[in-house]
């Protein structure tokens, strides 16, 4: 390996985030582990799991911890799912409620496997926390389900605010770090839901070797498809097992990058080199 190599791969000052402590972080880290919840935040080895935590948010994963597809970017397992668990939707609500969650944003694992995919089971949880707790809002960052407008509506006839379903990364990428989702049905899931009364959200990562046009291609092409809240954030690689970075890029990046989505249209874009889909997620509603 080159010096060059090394240093490219060696992480920015930008990117260096605290170790997790607090007392807050601790209430929910202990609520979590009792009750058995999954979270990406922990799945996918997000860096801003001090902060969210601190703030006592999380964003919590259903269907299981066992994904049927393989992405080259992800640090979730994958493999064949066990069964789903019945009480898993009234325990995530429970857990919300006692967490004092105003604003939950609820992920998954694809269930390939099922017959539905798991839309059921991501109905199912939504009405379990809205009726656990009233006032709250919701977001719920779903799998591609195939494509399937069916299943798609029937998370949207939950009547919740927000669903985002992610690009995560621009066109050209997309074979080389999704293992079966593809960018064109993916754009085909967001005009749906941008139809519906929930808003449409998408995000993207940077850094695996996209230019910055192929950026503002993505823009445009999630504009199109209705999408009204963007996030862009750099790649990590999780472990040695996924993808390298191709590059890191700046803040000052990251803020023009910002700027130029809010010129094209978007009604909220959050960019940052530690933005995940579900950072500042509460602010997206406004």
């Amino acid at each position: 390996m080159s010096n060059d190599s090394v240093k490219q791969r060696r992480k920015p000052d930008w990117l260096k985030v605290k170790t997790p402590i607090g007392s807050s972080y601790s209430h929910v880290y202990e609520k979590l582990r009792k009750r058995g919840v999954h979270t990406i935040c922990t799945s996918g080895k997000c860096p801003n799991i001090g902060e969210c935590w601190g703030e006592g948010t999380a964003t919590m994963m259903i269907l299981g911890d066992v994904c049927t597809r393989a992405c080259r970017f992800c640090a979730t397992k994958s493999g064949v799912p066990g069964k789903l668990d019945p009480e898993e939707p009234r325990n995530i609500a429970k857990t919300a409620k006692e967490l004092d969650i105003k604003h939950l944003v609820l992920t998954s694992v694809d269930r390939d496997d099922l017959d539905d995919l798991g839309a059921g089971h991501w109905a199912k949880t939504i009405r379990e926390a809205k009726d656990a707790i009233p006032g709250v809002t919701i977001e719920a960052l779903i799998p591609d389900f195939q494509g399937r407008e069916d299943l798609v509506q029937q998370i949207i006839d939950t009547d919740i605010e927000v669903i985002s379903h992610n690009l995560e990364t621009v066109e050209w990428l997309t074979p080389k770090i999704r293992s079966r989702a593809k960018y064109r049905l993916s754009l085909e899931v967001i005009n749906y839901i941008a139809r519906s009364q929930a808003r449409a959200k998408s995000g993207i990562m940077v850094g695996l070797g996209e230019s910055d046009d192929d950026v503002f291609k993505t823009m445009d092409d999630l504009l199109e498809n209705g999408c009204e809240v963007m996030t862009i954030g750099q790649y990590l690689q999780p472990t040695n097992k996924q993808l390298p970075v191709e590059r890191y890029v700046t803040p000052g990046q990251f803020d023009y990058y910002r700027k130029i989505g809010l010129d094209k249209g978007f009604k909220h874009v959050e960019s940052a080199p530690l933005v995940r889909s579900s950072y500042h997620a509460q602010n997206h509603l406004k």
